[in-house]
């Protein structure tokens, strides 16, 4: 399979708005300010999906959500996918070490959120979590995330659904995070590659 575009060869849509996000970026430090002026932008781009999501982003396996890689910033410090979620398939518990964003380009995203409840932030055992509020997220929807605290959630897509398209922008190269094992109260860090990636 084909790697992704460069920049230079993105299109419009995309380009607009990483040149957009860029320039917030550039103006706000905090993460919490950084969605917030960049969530209109992703909400706009996702009316314009169907202009940039090729067959290539759309990839999908009957075996795992995918995670298809559209554009990364060559210094790490963004990343843009289109993940690809078949009825039944969920994240694991996890959190992301970054600010993000995620709107839906079809289907309903379900997400549990999570709440670490220990008074060792930065500990990697010894973790307590009880579980959250849960929302469903549909097409046009845009949710955004910020580092510390961690957010910690899972995501997915309930059986007997349809297919599920995101459009994920992380604030880096999104190629590791921390998986957590309730039952054992550990957090573990795992590289996570693209599935449209050559191998």
């Amino acid at each position: 399979m084909s790697k992704p575009s460069a920049e230079a060869d993105c299109p419009a849509a995309v380009a607009q708005f990483l040149t957009e996000v860029r320039s917030i970026r550039r103006e706000f430090v905090q993460p919490a300010d950084i969605v917030l002026e960049s969530a209109p932008l992703m909400h706009q781009l996702l009316g314009r999906a169907d202009e940039f999501l090729s067959e290539m982003h759309q990839h999908s396996s009957p075996d795992h959500y995918t995670r298809n890689l559209v554009h990364a910033e060559p210094d790490g410090s963004m990343s843009l996918f289109c993940i690809v979620w078949q009825p039944g398939q969920w994240t694991p518990v996890h959190d992301h070490g970054a600010w993000g964003l995620v709107g839906v380009v079809r289907g309903a995203l379900h997400e549990r959120a999570y709440i670490r409840t220990d008074a060792h932030e930065r500990e990697n055992n010894g973790i307590i979590l009880r579980r959250g509020g849960t929302c469903v997220l549909c097409p046009g929807s845009v949710t955004t995330f910020v580092p510390n605290p961690d957010h910690i959630h899972r995501a997915g897509n309930p059986r007997g659904s349809e297919v599920v398209v995101t459009l994920h922008l992380y604030g880096r190269n999104m190629d590791n995070y921390n998986i957590y094992d309730m039952e054992l109260g550990r957090r573990l860090p795992v590289e996570i590659a693209a599935d449209n990636e050559p191998l």
